[in-house]
């Protein structure tokens, strides 16, 4: 089975639970892992180059999914439009370039790790998952956890990730900490915006997203 992960901090605890879960060599050798930014990874499902893993909400409805999101509901500070003397879009990102457009937001879209950096370093910007629950009261889903095949060990990964609670060693938070050059304060403070349990909300968010989308993209919708 190969997985397909999303490259930023936000997945930290899920990647740490996968490595706790996957403990027998036997497992292991089972799967393999494919990480990078949210574009590549949807096009990698969509070419079935991975079976499975995080990919950006506005594409979702194509495939079979968990209950698995990569929710914020208020401020995510990782997703923001920011000033810029023409639009533009962020080329590792799907949902969030749909999501500035629909709000009717102008600046450039930063997304990601990039995005979180800007933001504790005092840059400025308007934070989309604020401007969508600003818009409709909703928390906004960035991400599903979904799959092409392998869907029966899939779900049941899920299922047991949002009951497993997870704590992450202080030599991990001190190195991912460093890796992204902000301090293990700041990272826990970040992984408190985001949650992970597609809820009630979530799914009537997701399903009003997916349908203003459309609406505005009669035709396709561009993902990749």
């Amino acid at each position: 089975m190969i997985f397909g992960s999303i490259s930023y901090l936000n997945l930290l605890p899920f990647q740490l639970f996968l490595k706790r879960y996957l403990k027998d060599s036997a497992t292991k050798m089972a799967f393999n892992y494919k990480r990078d930014v949210p574009s590549q990874i949807n096009m990698a499902l969509q070419k079935r180059q991975i079976n499975a893993g995080f990919i950006s909400s506005v594409v979702s409805s194509s495939y079979q999914c968990t209950d698995l999101g990569i929710i914020a509901s208020r401020a995510v500070h990782s997703v923001f439009v920011i000033e810029s003397k023409t639009n533009k879009t962020d080329n590792e990102s799907a949902t969030s370039n749909q999501l500035a457009k629909l709000l009717g937001l102008k600046g450039e879209v930063i997304i990601g790790d990039k995005a979180l950096q800007h933001y504790l370093n005092g840059g400025e910007g308007v934070d989309l998952a604020t401007a969508w629950y600003e818009k409709t009261s909703l928390p906004f889903v960035f991400g599903r956890l979904c799959y092409n095949c392998h869907g029966k060990r899939v779900k049941n990964i899920s299922k047991i990730f949002i009951k497993t609670p997870m704590k992450i060693p202080q030599y991990i938070l001190k190195k991912e900490a460093k890796k992204r050059g902000i301090t293990p304060k700041q990272l826990l403070w970040y992984l408190e915006h985001i949650n992970y349990k597609m809820d009630y909300k979530s799914k009537k968010s997701l399903k009003k997203f997916l349908k203003e989308v459309k609406q505005i993209n009669p035709n396709q919708v561009e993902v990749y």
